[in-house]
């Protein structure tokens, strides 16, 4: 299992110096003191309303918000990732698990061919300081830009500040990056995906959510992902679950992300919290031990499959 030392965390220098053991301590808990992120994305609600949580192909154990935080308890995550209320009504109940605020979001209600768009932030970062202040577990916080909008500036303002902050404060901060607006004709071009991991370490994010590249040049979406990941430095990239398929496909990609494309982890969501709670805490574990672990796609199915325990 690859492991880092606290020495190792590259601490930026925006971080105020009474508050890199709180930047570090907030690391090591996200990463499981790997290095690498597995991100349980619970922030659909707003961003993609009731769709995703009830119907047909799901389960509907879903449809409770609390089976989110039954996951983030059973299984094996690095930070759940919610809105501020969100977290606010559970968390008493759930105070082991590392959050993630994400400060922005709209829903999928107002399309491209209305309008461009843009995620306003909904909360000041003193709300969420007062949260952490008040006992709940916050390593970070996240914050979503839609570059290509005729809103990208606002965004981005509001991003570069929110970072500045986070960052005197001890939190890490994770930029869903997603190209998108009138402008932009392909949302998943591989040059765009590495220029969005860019603009992501220009603002200062310690790791960047981007959905995987679609190459049409013949290499592969993994190969593609690796010019992304190495556009973005030191910022560390990891890629969107998206929509639910089967355990084995999801896990192959992934692994493929991180082996071959030099993701330091995954976003995932619907892929998880869709399934009913003993599935989903398997597939967690199944993710965790090729993200975390360096588990083979084939071991890592004898996880899901529950014939093989992983933990950390």
């Amino acid at each position: 299992m690859p492991q880092i030392t606290r020495d190792q965390v590259k601490v930026p220098v925006d971080v105020a110096p009474e508050m890199r053991d709180e930047y570090i301590n907030n690391y090591m808990k996200a990463t499981q003191g790997t290095g690498r992120l597995m991100l349980f994305a619970c922030d659909q609600k707003v961003e993609h309303l009731n769709k995703d949580f009830y119907g047909e192909g799901i389960d509907i154990a879903d449809l409770d918000p609390e089976h989110l935080f039954k996951i983030g308890k059973e299984g094996v995550c690095g930070v759940l990732a919610g809105q501020r209320g969100l977290i606010a009504q559970y968390a008493a109940d759930y105070p082991d698990i590392n959050y993630l605020v994400k400060m922005n979001s709209k829903t999928n209600l107002v399309g491209v061919k209305q309008d461009d768009p843009y995620s306003p932030q909904l909360y000041d970062l003193d709300a969420v300081l007062a949260m952490r202040d008040a006992g709940v577990n916050i390593v970070g916080l996240g914050y979503t830009i839609y570059l290509g909008s005729e809103y990208e500036s606002t965004m981005m303002a509001e991003a570069g500040e929110l970072i500045a902050r986070a960052h005197n404060h001890g939190l890490l901060v994770v930029l869903w990056m997603y190209p998108r607006g009138k402008a932009v004709t392909a949302e998943k071009d591989p040059d765009l995906i590495a220029g969005a991991a860019g603009v992501a370490l220009c603002l200062g994010a310690d790791f960047v959510k981007v959905n995987p590249p679609k190459p049409e040049d013949g290499t592969t979406p993994a190969e593609a992902l690796n010019i992304a990941s190495t556009a973005a430095g030191r910022c560390g990239l990891v890629c969107a679950g998206g929509s639910t398929v089967d355990a084995e496909t999801f896990l192959t990609q992934l692994y493929d992300q991180i082996h071959v494309g030099g993701a330091v982890g995954n976003a995932t969501g619907r892929n998880i919290h869709q399934r009913s709670l003993d599935e989903a805490v398997r597939l967690t574990k199944a993710i965790s031990a090729i993200t975390l672990a360096d588990y083979s796609v084939a071991d890592a199915l004898k996880v899901f499959n529950g014939e093989q325990d992983f933990s950390l």
